[in-house]
């Protein structure tokens, strides 16, 4: 096998790989563009971006832990306006699909923002990991309910499709899962951080300043590659897995797992090739496998 198909079909969008970044984990490209050309990856999924600027949480809001970090930065944005009139053309240069985290406090919030933002980027990543200030605090994504209205809500305004973030921070992921379905997302992805704290001995006092954060990297990998073959045994939407991805052959697990492409976040911290490094991984994959398409691989896990 000479040449395999690495094109995959993400709710009626193409990208020309199943490579993506995580949100919050990028920025808006500058930093690693100066590394690569982003056009190299599938897609670019932004950091959040709320309707109005956001300054995020006090410092430390960022502490590394054994195979991890943890972070509690609180989504910092500029704001969807700013995103438009400063980086959005920038972006536009590279020849690779844009997808825009949202995250808000309210269900309006997100509403607003996706109004903001139109159709000036190919897809939507509904952030529901987001505290819902109405409901005590509770995130958005850890009541199904809650998770079919706000999907429901946020998909009525959209021009583009909606992917659903899923929040691992629950008792049954395949039932929220269903909930984003039923609410009308026309793609999943999973998992987001999962909550962590981590203790200075010395000072008795967490590390970090808003006490806990969400906890990524390697060691949460294998959680993600179960959470995204349970969510692939409930529903037919298209599924990004991500969580500790830090090479092809990670990233070959999820798809195997039922993953229809990969997002890549922490790995970039340590080496911001690592995009690079997973794409090239998946394709040597299908060459010493004879495998002459990506697509092929889908949830191909061996049961028996």
């Amino acid at each position: 096998m000479s040449n395999p198909n690495m094109s995959v079909n993400i709710a009626g969008v193409t990208w020309k790989n199943p490579v993506t970044t995580a949100s919050g984990t990028f920025g808006f490209g500058r930093e690693y563009a100066e590394y690569f050309d982003l056009g190299e990856l599938g897609a670019v999924c932004l950091k959040s971006l709320s309707s109005e600027k956001r300054l995020g949480n006090k410092s430390p809001r960022i502490a590394e832990t054994n195979c991890g970090i943890l972070n509690s930065v609180g989504l910092q944005n500029p704001g969807a306006e700013y995103f438009l009139e400063n980086e959005l053309a920038n972006l536009r240069k590279y020849d690779t699909k844009l997808i825009a985290n949202i995250c808000g406090k309210e269900i309006e919030d997100y509403v607003e923002v996706t109004e903001i933002l139109g159709d000036s980027v190919d897809m939507l990543e509904l952030n529901i990991s987001c505290p819902n200030v109405k409901s005590g605090g509770l995130a958005f994504g850890t009541d199904p309910k809650t998770v079919e209205e706000i999907t429901r809500r946020v998909k009525a305004a959209a021009k583009v499709p909606l992917i659903v973030k899923l929040s691992p921070n629950v008792t049954d992921i395949a039932e929220i899962a269903r909930a984003a379905e039923a609410g009308g997302a026309d793609c999943l992805s999973l998992i987001n951080t999962l909550l962590g704290m981590k203790i200075d001995i010395k000072t008795r006092r967490p590390v970090l300043k808003n006490n806990t954060g969400g906890f990524s990297g390697p060691a949460v990998m294998p959680v993600a590659v179960r959470m995204v073959y349970q969510v692939r045994c409930a529903v037919s939407l298209p599924i990004i897995g991500m969580g500790g991805i830090s090479s092809g052959e990670d990233a070959i697990e999820f798809i195997l797992a039922g993953a229809n492409a990969v997002a890549v976040g922490t790995a970039g911290f340590i080496d911001p090739l690592a995009w690079i490094k997973v794409r090239d991984g998946i394709y040597d994959y299908l060459v010493e496998n004879n495998i002459d398409d990506v697509n092929d691989l889908v949830g191909m896990i061996n049961l028996n």
